[in-house]
C-alpha cells in the first residue's frame, strides 16, 4: 500500500514539473490505501448484496491507437483514477492518437444457474471489452454507466483475465468532453482518460430487474414504478414494491414487470432542503414455478423522495421556481466536480460527501453541477442532505458566441450528442435532488437549440429546462439564464419564462501553499485578503437580495473550489482552506429564502428613471485645503456638473459630465429623512475606481477596486452611526489609475415587510423635488 501510495505522489510530481504545476493532493489523497479504495456499493437506487468490488491496482500499458494488445503491461494503475491523475499512480498526459489498456484478474463466483454481470460506473471515452481474450462488448460515453453479461466468456475454473482498452481523442474530438482540454489553462482543465467510477461484478438470477425507473406524483400522492425485467421469463414476471416496515409508511404493490404502476403514498412527507426525507423502497421480483405457483427470483433495494417541481407565478406576479407548490428562490454554486489529486475522481466517499456538506454549511440551497456528471453516490448525497441540483450536459463540438447562429453537428457528432444526453437523464432520473435540466452552457456545443429543449421536456415533464445557460438564447425554455461577471445582473422578467441568473461572482484569492501552479493563476476579480473578499461577497448578496424584488428567480455563484490555475473558489482546491466564511455567508444567504425586499430611492443617482442626473460641484485639481470634504469648505470655485461623472463607453456608466483624469472630487446637499433611517441604508453606487464618501466631514466608507455597473454597497458600521435625518453635505473623492473611469453615489432605503409595517404614514417618505441650477 505504502509503495503504491508513493509511486502515485511521484507520478503526481513529475506530470506537475512537466507541465509547470505544483502537486497539490487532498487530506483524503494522502490518506488513500489502494487495497480499499473507493469500496461503497456504486449504485445506492438499485443495491444487491451480492457482488465484488474491483477498484485496486491494475496492470496498465500505453500504446497506439491502432496497435494490438501489448504482450507486456509493464505499469501498475490505481482504477478508478483517470491516467493522468496523481492517485492512478500513473499521471502520464494521453495523446489523442493513444491507446491505454488494463488489465487484471479475478476469481468468478459459482453462479448456480445465473449470470455474472460486469459493470463500469464511467469510462472516458471508448472503452472495448475482453474477458479470456473473447470481445465482450465495447461502449462509447465518457459520463454514463455500462454493463456487460460476461457468463458465456467465463472460464470454468481458476483466475479469469479481464482486459479493457480505451480511446480518448478528449477535445480533439466533437464528443461530450466538459471542460477537459490537451492544451489546460483558464477555464478548461488536465484531460481525463479512461476508467474513472468504480468497476465491479455482480451476480444475479437468469431473469432479473435491470434499472428502476420511480417517479413521484405528489399531486395524487402516488409513486410511479417502473422495473425493466430481462431473462427468458421476463413476460411471464411480476414484481411486488413496497415500502418497508419500520418507517412511518407502510405500502405494497404488485404489478407487470416492465409495466408502470403505482403505489399510494398518501401519508408521505414531502422531500426539501430544508428536510430531505427519503423513503427506502424494496422491490422483488417473482416468475412461475414448476408447480404454477410464484417464486422470488430477484430482489433490489432502493429509495425515493416525494417532491414536485414547476414553473409558474407567484403571489408577487414574476414566475418563480416552485418546490411542492411553493417559490423557492435556488441559490448555490456552480460545481465543477474536479479534484487536485483524482482530477474527475474523487479520492473517497468522504470526500464527495464534504463538497456537498460545505454547500450546505455556506447556506445555498442548490448548486449547478457544471458541465459534468457524477457517479450516482455524489447525488445519493445531494439527496440525503437535501441540496437541489441543476444538472448540465457536458459539452462537446464547437462553439458560438453571443448572437450567433446555432452549429452545425456533423451527423455522427449529433448522434453522439443526443445519445448521452438521454443516457445521463434516464440514469440520473430518480434522483429527487434534481430539479432541472440544462443542455447548453454557453453556446458550446450549442445546435438545434428550440428542438433539443422541447425533446429534454417532452423526455421528463417533471422537470425545469434551462435554455441556455448563458450567452445565445432562443426565446425557450423555462428559464432566461444570465451570466454576469462580478455582477449580480438580470434579464427583465417574461411572461412565460423565470429570469436567472446562471452564473455570477468570480471573487479570486490566491492562498499560498494551496495553489495548483505558481503563476498564471486567475479570476474573474482578484482580492488581496479574505475580509476584501467578504465585504465584495456581501455586496454582491445585497444586490441580489433587491434583484428578487424585481423578478429574480434563482443566482449560481461562480464557485465551489479553486480549479487548477481558476482560484475563484469558496474554498481552495484542495479543501483545507475556506476563502469565505461559511457562517458569516449562510447568514447573508439567508435572505434570500424568505420575503424579496421593498427598494425605494433616498438620494438618486444617475441611474434612477424619473431623474436627468444630480447636479454636483467637482473639481478634478487637489483642494488646497483639507477640509474640502466639510460643510463649511467654500466650493464655489467649483465647477457644476450633472452626474455621473466619466469618460464614455465605460461599462454601466451614464456619463453626463465627462471626466477622463485620475482624480476627481465632487460635493453636494442632500436630505435624508427619518424614513430613510428606519429601513436598511445602502450606498447606491457606481464607481471605477478606488472611492472615499463622506457625510457631514465623516468618512462613511472607503470602496476599493471598481464595479461595472450601479450596486448596493452595504454602508460599514462606523460610518452608518454619522447619518443623521436632515440635510448634510456629501462629498466623493475617487481615484483612477487604468481602463475606463466613472462615479455617481446616491442611497437607497431597504425594507422588509416587518420594517413597513413599523412605519407610521406620516414617516412615508415624499418624492424631493427636483434640484435647481446653483
Amino acid at each position: 500500500m505504502l509503495v503504491a501510495l508513493a509511486s502515485a505522489w511521484v507520478s503526481g510530481v513529475c506530470l506537475a514539473e512537466e507541465s509547470g504545476k505544483q502537486p497539490v493532493m487532498t487530506r483524503w489523497g494522502k490518506d488513500l490505501d489502494v487495497s480499499h479504495v473507493l469500496p461503497e456499493y456504486p449504485r445506492p437506487q438499485l443495491v444487491r448484496s451480492d457482488w465484488t468490488n474491483l477498484n485496486g491496482e491494475w496492470d496498465f500499458a500505453l500504446t497506439g491507437a491502432d496497435e494490438p494488445q501489448p504482450a507486456k503491461f509493464a505499469d501498475q494503475i490505481v482504477v478508478p483514477f483517470p491516467v493522468e491523475a496523481p492517485l492512478s499512480g500513473v499521471g502520464k498526459r494521453v495523446e489523442e492518437g493513444d491507446a491505454v489498456w488494463y488489465r487484471r484478474m479475478f476469481e468468478a463466483p459459482a453462479l448456480k444457474g445465473g449470470r455474472l454481470l460486469l459493470h463500469f460506473g464511467a469510462v472516458d471515452w471508448d472503452a472495448t471489452v475482453w474477458v479470456n481474450g473473447k470481445r465482450v462488448g465495447s461502449h462509447q460515453g465518457g459520463f454514463d454507466a455500462f454493463s456487460f453479461d460476461i457468463t458465456e466468456a467465463l472460464g470454468e475454473s481458476g483466475p479469469q483475465t479481464l482486459v479493457v482498452k480505451v480511446l480518448d481523442p478528449t477535445n480533439r474530438g466533437t464528443q461530450p468532453h466538459g471542460k477537459q482540454s490537451l492544451e489546460p489553462g483558464g477555464i478548461v482543465y488536465t484531460a481525463v482518460t479512461g476508467i474513472w467510477q468504480t468497476v465491479w461484478l455482480e451476480r444475479v438470477p437468469a431473469t432479473y430487474i435491470r434499472s428502476l425507473k420511480v417517479t413521484p406524483h405528489v399531486d395524487s400522492s402516488e409513486l410511479e414504478i417502473v422495473a425493466e425485467v430481462v431473462g427468458p421469463d421476463a413476460d411471464k414476471a411480476i414484481v411486488r414494491a413496497r415500502v418497508p416496515r419500520g418507517e412511518e409508511l407502510f405500502y405494497r404493490k404488485t404489478g407487470r414487470a416492465n409495466a408502470p404502476m403505482r403505489l399510494k403514498a398518501p401519508n408521505a412527507e414531502l422531500w426539501t432542503p430544508d428536510s430531505p426525507r427519503l423513503y427506502d423502497l424494496n422491490v422483488e421480483l417473482a416468475v412461475p414455478g414448476a408447480d404454477e405457483s410464484r417464486k422470488v427470483v430477484d430482489s433490489v433495494d432502493s429509495y425515493f423522495g416525494m417532491r414536485s417541481v414547476e414553473l409558474r407565478k407567484a403571489d408577487d406576479g414574476f414566475n418563480r421556481l416552485f418546490l411542492n407548490g411553493e417559490p423557492v428562490f435556488n441559490l448555490g454554486p456552480l460545481d465543477q466536480g474536479w479534484w487536485p489529486d483524482g482530477l474527475y475522481t474523487a479520492p473517497s466517499d468522504e470526500a464527495l460527501k464534504y463538497d456537498i456538506e460545505m454547500t450546505k454549511r455556506y447556506g445555498f440551497n442548490m448548486c449547478r453541477k457544471h458541465v459534468k456528471v457524477e457517479p450516482a453516490r455524489w447525488y445519493y448525497w445531494c439527496d440525503k442532505l437535501g441540496l437541489l441540483v441543476w444538472q448540465d450536459m457536458p459539452n462537446g463540438d464547437r462553439a458560438i458566441s453571443w448572437n450567433e447562429p446555432d452549429i452545425e453537428r456533423v451527423p455522427e457528432s449529433e448522434q453522439v450528442f443526443r445519445r448521452e444526453l438521454r443516457a445521463m437523464m434516464d440514469q440520473l432520473h430518480n434522483f429527487p435532488s434534481i430539479i432541472a435540466w440544462v443542455p447548453f452552457n454557453e453556446g458550446w456545443g450549442q445546435f438545434k437549440t428550440e428542438e433539443i429543449l422541447a425533446w429534454v421536456k417532452q423526455h421528463d415533464p417533471t422537470r425545469l429546462v434551462d435554455g441556455p445557460s448563458g450567452w445565445s438564447d432562443r426565446g425557450v425554455g423555462d428559464m432566461h439564464d444570465m451570466h454576469n461577471y462580478p455582477g449580480p445582473a438580470m434579464f427583465a422578467p417574461e411572461e412565460s419564462r423565470a429570469s436567472v441568473l446562471g452564473e455570477f461572482g468570480g471573487l479570486g484569492l490566491a492562498v499560498e501553499g494551496h495553489l495548483w501552479q505558481e503563476s498564471g493563476n486567475w479570476g474573474y476579480n482578484f482580492y488581496e485578503s479574505r475580509e476584501q473578499l467578504h465585504s465584495h461577497y456581501r455586496q454582491l448578496i445585497d444586490n441580489l437580495w433587491v434583484l428578487k424584488s424585481k423578478g429574480l428567480a434563482a443566482a449560481i455563484y461562480t464557485q465551489t473550489t479553486d480549479v487548477e490555475g481558476e482560484i475563484n473558489g469558496l474554498l481552495t482546491y484542495d479543501r483545507e482552506v475556506e476563502k469565505i466564511d461559511p457562517d458569516r455567508a449562510a447568514e447573508w444567504n439567508k435572505r434570500l429564502y424568505g420575503p424579496a425586499p421593498t427598494v425605494m430611492t433616498a438620494v438618486a443617482t444617475s441611474k434612477d428613471p424619473n431623474g436627468h442626473g444630480e447636479q454636483w460641484r467637482y473639481t478634478t485639481e487637489a483642494p488646497a485645503s483639507d477640509d474640502w470634504f466639510k460643510p463649511g469648505f467654500d466650493d464655489s470655485a467649483w465647477k457644476l456638473g450633472r452626474a455621473g461623472f466619466g469618460a464614455p463607453n465605460t461599462p454601466g456608466a451614464i456619463v453626463r459630465t465627462e471626466w477622463t483624469g485620475t482624480d476627481i472630487w465632487l460635493r453636494r446637499e442632500i436630505e435624508l429623512t427619518d424614513a430613510d433611517l428606519e429601513g436598511s441604508l445602502y450606498f447606491f453606487v457606481h464607481h471605477d475606481e478606488d472611492a472615499e464618501i463622506y457625510f457631514n466631514g465623516v468618512k462613511l466608507a472607503t470602496l476599493s477596486g471598481y464595479t461595472t455597473d450601479y450596486q448596493l454597497i452595504a454602508i460599514p458600521s462606523e460610518g452608518r452611526e454619522a447619518l443623521r435625518a436632515g440635510r448634510g453635505v456629501l462629498a466623493v473623492h475617487c481615484r483612477q489609475r487604468t481602463g475606463g473611469q466613472y462615479i455617481d453615489l446616491g442611497f437607497m432605503t431597504v425594507q422588509t415587510k416587518s420594517d413597513l409595517a413599523g412605519a407610521t404614514a406620516s414617516a412615508r417618505r415624499q418624492p424631493l423635488p427636483e434640484s435647481k441650477p446653483q
